[in-house]
């Protein structure tokens, strides 16, 4: 009974564990849908009518709250302020048209997808690079936070339920953009290109009709707050202050410019020629967002809007304030009920598409997190995991700690846009500075080399471009860290600093274990003297625990020995064949293709063939691993051996063996388990050896 249950035990968890498998796997395909094949990428890229509203929803959604922060902000010094609207607006446009032209230079010369990143990293250096990712990561997960917040804020205008639950209705609706994100980028992206085509057209409709209601009808359209009159905190600001809130109200409007790097960190995921595509969808979006924007600004105007930073304590009607029940609309509601009328087909549509459009800007995070955490940790500064696609074709392990950190964040702050948004801007014009900087140096560089006439000018018209960039970006900069700090500003800048210094140690690690494991150019004591031995020894890369498990395998005397590898990356196993024969390893490799991407599958099914060709043989699979002595070391590195071992323990026939190799944490480790073995419990040292040695309990 004892040995049934030391054999069974295992057993029994083993299959639990496949039948737990195999019915997660059901809802896991009803929800993202079927596996594809890693030959069917190309099937994935993306015409630029879809890459629009997939890279450009954030900036062109973006019109639907950055006016109504202009007008909160001037609202502090009175309705008085208000006339400055315009002005501020046209500082964004050109802006937006600068950004938008140094962003066409940055796709051209930098295609592969690395954006103000790969910009940063190549021509001011490694630090400068890691500070742009931390400053986008950052950003990514506020986009997902402010959008869906002010999505249920604009959807509550005609919902109350909405906004009386706006938390959880917030969560929710991250949760279904997550799954339809992991569904792939394409299918994600042509669901969501109805309801941003709509958005647009139903804004350019408002503006179209409020203009011609007001210009050539002569009617006069009223705001549903026009009546309403503002207490000032601050009335009558002058000089320096009014300059400052002038500022402030400008680096509120440059929300408008989020989420314009995307494409660039994009520029992978489009049809060819991928550059000229992605530089055209960039001045697409650039039109349409400045478009929006100024009609929007004008139509508040013209419709007299109101809006206050504290509608319940700051907005007067009849000299009474209208207290904490009211509910302040965004400036786009009020201004489509003046220009269509509450309640009409056209005021529902608008609203309903905004609110949409809003909850797919996240969209523009859920396509840019996922790519530049695969790029950052192919450089190994993120964990390896999140460079694996999934099922799909997309960055999975990504999109899933995209949505865990911005249903976060919105908890936090109870999904209030305006708190959310004084967090929003620092880390975007972080890289939009430094990515212009790097563009500087990068025609510098060219220029230094290049004789063509033709060509030297084209380089000198792109540095001016990128110059101008960088100086209105930079002075921006400095306008929103002077004027946000205390408004929240700060908690980005400190999110940065975590990124910065968690990506830094991990990268640190990951070049420590290389350095360790590093596969020396002479023999030594991990590769032995060639002996017979049966075994398929498994292998992804040639470093110093690979050597130790072949120099094993040598040493069992078997019948025939091969390393066996799994063609996850093409690029990863060309480079692996080749120094396998740079080296002359006298074992033969054997390479798996693996279509969907898997390792456990393949290697499990060429085990079973071996088997099938000789059933009364054994096969010995050698599985070299590492060891470390960290709990957090465990979570950066790939768990596939386990999860290997797991499978092959239930395969008949087949015989299991780790070969370790202990890295320098690993130490640390045994050496804590000795201070455990060598504690004395209460009591023990008054009982005295004799009698501890009598006791059982007192033994390990």
């Amino acid at each position: 009974m004892d040995v049934g249950w030391w054999l069974g035990c295992p057993m029994s968890e083993g299959l639990r564990s496949t039948a737990v498998s195999k019915l997660t796997d059901v809802p896991k395909r009803i929800l993202i849908g079927r596996a594809l094949r890693s030959d069917r990428l190309g099937e994935t890229l993306l015409p630029k009518r879809v890459a629009l509203p997939v890279f450009a929803s954030d900036p062109l959604s973006s019109v639907a709250y950055a006016p109504g922060e202009v007008l909160l902000v001037l609202s502090i010094a009175g309705l008085s302020a208000y006339h400055f609207s315009p002005w501020i607006a046209v500082a964004v446009v050109v802006l937006m048209f600068t950004v938008v032209a140094s962003y066409r230079q940055n796709v051209r010369e930098y295609p592969s997808g690395g954006g103000d990143y790969e910009v940063a990293t190549t021509n001011l250096g490694p630090r400068a690079g890691l500070t742009v990712a931390s400053a986008l990561l950052v950003d990514y997960v506020l986009t997902v936070a402010v959008s869906i917040s002010s999505g249920i804020e604009n959807l509550g205008s005609a919902v109350p339920f909405v906004v009386e639950n706006k938390v959880a209705c917030a969560i929710g609706v991250i949760v279904l953009l997550t799954l339809m994100n992991l569904r792939g980028v394409k299918e994600s992206g042509t669901l969501f290109a109805i309801p941003t085509y709509v958005f647009v057209a139903g804004v350019f409709t408002m503006i179209a009709w409020g203009a011609f209601r007001g210009v050539v009808l002569g009617d006069d359209m009223r705001a549903p707050t026009a009546d309403y009159e503002i207490k000032p905190e601050h009335p009558g600001l002058a000089g320096f202050a009014l300059l400052f809130l002038l500022l402030r109200a400008f680096s509120s409007g440059c929300a408008a410019l989020t989420g314009v790097e995307a494409i660039s960190n994009g520029v992978p995921a489009f049809r060819k020629p991928k550059s000229r595509n992605a530089a055209t969808t960039l001045a697409m979006m650039g039109l349409l967002a400045v478009t929006m924007f100024c009609g929007i600004i004008a139509l508040a105007a013209a419709t007299d809007v109101r809006m206050a930073e504290n509608p319940a304590k700051d907005l007067i009607h009849d000299g009474v304030p209208l207290g904490a029940d009211y509910v302040q609309d965004p400036v786009i509601s009020q201004v489509a009920e003046a220009v269509f009328g509450h309640g009409s087909f056209l005021f529902m549509i608008l609203a309903a598409a905004t609110a949409l459009v809003l909850f797919l800007a996240a969209n523009t995070a859920y396509n840019g997190f996922p790519l530049l955490g695969s790029i950052l940790a192919q450089d190994r500064y993120l964990p390896r995991q999140l460079h694996t696609r999934g099922d799909r074709l997309a960055f999975s392990n990504g999109i899933v700690l995209l949505a865990g950190a911005a249903v976060l964040l919105v908890w936090i702050y109870g999904a209030d846009s305006t708190r959310l948004i004084q967090l929003y801007i620092v880390g975007v014009f972080v890289s939009f500075t430094l990515s212009q900087i790097g563009m500087v140096r990068h025609w510098n560089r060219l220029l230094a080399t290049e004789r063509d006439q033709a060509k030297r000018r084209h380089m000198v018209r792109s540095r001016a471009i990128n110059t101008f960039g960088a100086f209105f970006t930079g002075l921006v900069l400095v306008v929103v860290l002077v004027t946000k700090f205390t408004h929240g500003a700060w908690v980005a800048l400190l999110g940065m600093c975590i990124f910065y210094a968690t990506m830094t140690a991990i990268r640190k690690h990951y070049d420590r274990v290389a350095e360790e494991i590093a596969a020396p150019e002479a023999p030594n004591d991990d590769m032995v003297r060639p002996s017979r031995v049966h075994s398929v020894v498994l292998i992804s890369k040639i470093h110093r625990p690979t050597l130790r498990a072949l120099g094993y395998a040598k040493l069992m005397r078997s019948d025939s020995l091969e390393a066996l590898s799994v063609n996850v990356d093409p690029a990863e196993t060309k480079a692996l064949r080749a120094e396998w024969e740079r080296r002359g390893i006298d074992v033969p490799l054997k390479v798996l293709d693996s279509p969907y991407r898997e390792v456990t599958r393949p290697v499990i099914d060429y085990v079973k063939s071996l088997r099938k060709e000789s059933p009364r043989d054994v096969v010995s699979v050698i599985i070299p691993e590492y060891v470390v002595g960290h709990w957090y070391e465990h979570l950066l590195h790939n768990q596939s051996a386990l999860r290997l071992k797991g499978r092959l323990l239930f395969t008949p026939g087949v015989m299991v063996t780790s070969v370790p190799y202990q890295l320098q944490s690993s130490e640390a480790a045994r050496k804590r388990a000795r201070k455990r073995q060598e504690w004395v419990a209460p009591g023990s040292v008054r009982r005295g050896p004799a009698e501890r040695a009598k006791d059982p309990s007192s033994h390990t």
